[in-house]
């Protein structure tokens, strides 16, 4: 599978459409069977368009609802939908899509956040990849619809960890010194020892504008997108608990002044 902006699996595309020509079989529009199924019209939309995967339990709830005998779980199981796959293949739609974003970074700086020269390390050179993370930012100066707001919280091994050089920590420090001043990106230190709570990895939250959730987790192996209400909610109380522990974000900026000055001039 490839990266941002190639085709999305072909499992989930063909599972959506099928979904959808069910729903559509019995009369009900994507609002209407998500309220029987306790779930947003939009998330509907999001299966029957494949953009993400349907965990079983739903599709289980699915066939009973629209009344298949089993057929659409069949399905579930004959397109391999439970294989996993990278998270990238849609995330950056759900940065478009969404209203809120809420991060964390333990050792570099988010992506959406990153400048050019600091993403070009971390990419090894790659241009392509370079020119889609530059893209993806464009989210954060869009006009209509208004940029989502944006949390993110940086520990404070973001700030000693040299990716690149001083002249590149340089520009990069600065550029998050800058979102200190704006009304819809907030960026905040942790200051020390990663605390208990960071010690997963990274994540982000975002928010949808009907309120539903999806979270995008950092592993050692992939990417992992996570719509478990019981997943969503432990990132969630780990983000609160983060946060908590979080410089003001006159302090963080006051912090980050310091450090460029002393470690990276």
């Amino acid at each position: 599978m490839s990266g941002i902006g190639q085709e999305k699996p072909r499992n989930l595309i063909a599972f959506g459409a099928q979904v959808r020509h069910y729903r559509q079989r019995v009369g009900l529009s994507q609002d209407q069977m998500g309220e029987k199924l306790h779930v947003s019209g939009s998330w509907i939309g999001r299966i029957e368009r494949g953009e993400i995967r349907c965990k079983l339990d739903l599709t289980k709830a699915m066939d009973k609802l629209l009344g298949l005998g089993g057929a659409l779980v069949q399905l579930w199981h004959d397109l391999d939908m439970a294989a996993a796959f990278p998270a990238w293949f849609d995330w950056y739609r759900v940065e478009a899509d969404c209203v809120r974003l809420h991060a964390y970074e333990m050792a570099v700086v988010y992506g959406l956040l990153q400048t050019e020269d600091y993403a070009r390390v971390l990419l090894k050179g790659d241009e392509e990849a370079v020119a889609a993370r530059m893209a993806r930012q464009a989210v954060l100066r869009r006009e209509d619809p208004p940029p989502p707001y944006v949390n993110v919280l940086l520990s404070e091994l973001v700030f000693h960890n040299p990716v690149g050089g001083k002249e590149v920590m340089r520009e990069q420090i600065e550029h998050l010194i800058s979102f200190t001043t704006s009304e819809r990106v907030t960026v905040q230190v942790i200051p020390g020892m990663v605390p208990p709570e960071g010690n997963s990895g990274a994540f982000v939250i975002a928010t949808a504008a009907d309120r539903s959730e999806l979270a995008y987790v950092d592993s050692a192996a992939r990417g992992l997108t996570m719509a478990d209400p019981a997943d969503l909610d432990g990132l969630i109380t780990a983000h609160d608990a983060l946060r908590a522990r979080a410089l003001p974000v006159d302090m963080s900026r006051d912090f980050m002044i310091k450090v460029m000055e002393e470690r990276w001039t």
